[in-house]
């Protein structure tokens, strides 16, 4: 797995415990954790909570890309989201429906 940096990054002087945490046991350590489930399952679980959660922003563009490189095809990425769509509300979907098409067309 890549090393994650993106909380140093964005926030590492501003809020340094916070980009830690986010950094080396997020990612670091529980996205590690492939025994117990795989890097490709996570990305379902992560993608599908993000978007009941509502954030539609940056952060699930980023667990987007990731689920791709994690090995979720286009097909499997449609039929997530239209099955979360009953759950979650359709404008969610539609707003992850847009980001997923950018995503999966390149």
């Amino acid at each position: 797995m890549v090393k994650v940096t993106a909380g140093r990054d964005a926030l590492g002087e501003f809020a340094p415990k916070f980009a830690q945490l986010n950094d080396d046991v997020l990612f670091g350590e529980v996205w590690s954790r492939e025994k117990e489930l795989s890097a490709r399952d996570r990305s379902l679980v992560t993608v599908t909570a993000l978007i009941s959660s509502g954030i539609l922003d940056s952060s699930l563009q980023f667990h987007l890309q990731t689920a791709k490189t994690n090995g979720i095809t286009k097909e499997e990425i449609v039929e997530v989201l239209t099955h979360a769509a009953f759950y979650v509300g359709w404008p969610k979907a539609w707003a992850a429906f847009r980001l997923a098409k950018d995503i999966w067309s390149n």
